[in-house]
């Protein structure tokens, strides 16, 4: 069995990753988790807002999570480019959203 998990869980390598809309990732590399909750709403939200921004989120364990049945057992990771993460950041906080 393969570990699936990162060792620094704060930053990623997203190689082929699939960006929000069903096309793929416009940035290959270092990804960092900006959130993670279990809460579909609150991640469609934030989202919202980065894309806003002009930054690209990318959702990670979505399909894990419907896998389990949707229960919200599972939660779901919001990531973005590493070099976006601190802009991210202050994009959220100034929506009161960290």
């Amino acid at each position: 069995m393969h570990n699936l998990r990162p060792q620094r869980p704060e930053a990623h390598h997203i190689g082929a990753a699939i960006g929000g809309q069903g096309k793929p990732a416009a940035r290959k590399g270092n990804m960092e988790v900006i959130t993670v909750t279990n809460d579909p709403v609150r991640l469609s939200f934030l989202a919202s807002l980065l894309r806003d921004a002009g930054i690209e989120p990318i959702l990670l364990d979505g399909h894990t999570s419907t896998m389990e049945g949707s229960i919200g057992a599972l939660p779901r990771r919001l990531v973005v480019a590493s070099d976006q993460a601190a802009q991210a950041r202050r994009v959220l906080a100034e929506a009161g959203e960290v």
